[in-house]
């Protein structure tokens, strides 16, 4: 229902906001990592956990290897590597020595690895857009668009107004805004080798690699509250997320009553039957979020190669729509990539699964992670999931997040 998240707004001057507002993104930061607080408690679990050495994530801890040989792509399946490389120079340009110098990284650096989902700033990675001049914003949004399908970058683009969005309504522009994102490079832009870019902030993280004309696109953080703008320039901007519910409560009703029992792990979203740490304080049911890199994710629910056709169709239409951020030419082959392992495609669900629930659902097989999740309230006031907070995220298992797989052979290649 349009407008429904307004009925849960705070007061103006509750505690949750007042303490917070017209705090810029550095105190907002200090503040978060305070002990004893929520936020300090996310950030105390998830600081260590980027320094790991990075593997991937995995189902059983065991690396398979192959899984992403490098080579040049196929015809019609390059990426638009030219166009990403004028707009990363165009980028540089703008920026002093100094900027140059923090927003650059090395190809494999373990930078890639602080981007969050959360408001707060835990690392200040590259530069601060909502702290740079206007040409620097315009050109950082200029990359993105170069590298992303158009329908993708609307999408992204999508969760920054979303966020400025909802700065504006609960009185927090100086932590909520369309720029509140931080932006590096890694590698030096290049037809052949290996470089690419990050952007992350509040429920956007994008992380883009290409080498040899290949493009990695992960991992990929993608969520809204609430999921519309209902006034302002943007009003009508609203159901971001539809595509990747409809299709995941189409699957669950092709399912034979069994498999959708198989396919349930717990009928609730916070179910008593849930192991001890289940939900998480902040990534709440998601599994494969920020500071994740190396987890094991086990394989749950019911494989696909034993489920209808249809069902197996609707799981190839919700990869497409968590891919299709890419461009054409590399979403075919991550396509083809993806459903070369629908035979050991796995797919779980938590919650309901009638119209109008609230759910998580998670596809994943040796090359594939996609969460979807309904979210409690953060900047607006419901403690049970909502239809309007959506947080998705997209992993390449056994290695591949950060195009790491590709960077690790293209250097060995150079030895």
């Amino acid at each position: 229902m349009p407008g429904e998240y307004r009925q849960y707004l705070f007061p103006h001057d509750h505690p949750r906001l007042a303490e917070v507002r017209g705090l810029d993104p550095y105190a907002y930061g200090e503040l978060a990592r305070r002990p004893g607080t929520f936020t300090g408690g996310l950030v105390e679990g998830w600081t260590p956990l980027y320094r790991n050495d990075f593997r991937g994530v995995t189902e059983d801890g065991v690396l398979r290897d192959g899984l992403y040989p490098l080579k040049p792509a196929e015809p019609g399946e390059e990426a638009p590597v030219e166009a990403m490389v004028a707009a990363a120079n165009d980028l540089l340009a703008v920026l002093d020595d100094e900027g140059r110098e923090r927003i650059s990284f090395a190809a494999d650096a373990v930078e890639w690895q602080t981007w969050a989902n959360p408001e707060f700033m835990q690392f200040d990675t590259g530069l601060r857009l909502d702290l740079q001049p206007e040409a620097v914003r315009e050109r950082a949004l200029a990359l993105v668009r170069a590298s992303l399908s158009p329908e993708g970058y609307r999408l992204a683009h999508a969760m920054m107004l979303v966020n400025g969005f909802l700065g504006e309504v609960v009185g927090l522009e100086s932590i909520l805004n369309e720029f509140s994102y931080n932006i590096a490079l890694y590698g030096t832009p290049d037809p052949r080798a290996p470089w690419g870019w990050q952007l992350y902030g509040h429920h956007c993280a994008l992380n883009c690699l290409v080498v040899e004309g290949r493009m990695a696109l992960s991992p990929v953080f993608l969520g809204a509250e609430p999921d519309e703008i209902d006034a302002g320039p943007h009003a009508g901007l609203r159901d971001l997320f539809a595509d990747r519910v409809r299709l995941g409560l189409a699957l669950m009703a092709t399912l034979p009553e069994e498999q959708r029992r198989q396919a349930v792990l717990y009928e609730r979203m916070v179910d008593p039957a849930m192991p001890e740490g289940r939900v998480h304080p902040g990534d709440e049911r998601h599994l494969a979020g920020a500071f994740q890199d190396n987890r094991v994710i086990p394989f749950e629910g019911i494989r696909l190669a034993g489920a209808p056709a249809e069902a197996q169709a609707h799981a190839l239409a919700i990869a497409e729509e968590f891919v299709r951020l890419l461009p054409e030419g590399p979403r075919a082959a991550r396509l083809r990539e993806i459903a070369e392992h629908l035979d050991e495609t796995w797919f779980c669900w938590i919650g309901g699964h009638r119209p109008g629930d609230v759910f998580y659902y998670r596809l994943q097989s040796p090359v594939l992670i996609a969460e979807l999740d309904h979210h409690c309230g953060v900047f607006l006031d419901y403690d049970t999931p909502k239809p309007f907070h959506v947080h998705t995220v997209l992993r390449t298992p056994h290695g591949n997040d950060y195009g790491r797989a590709w960077v690790r052979q293209w250097q060995e290649r150079a030895r």
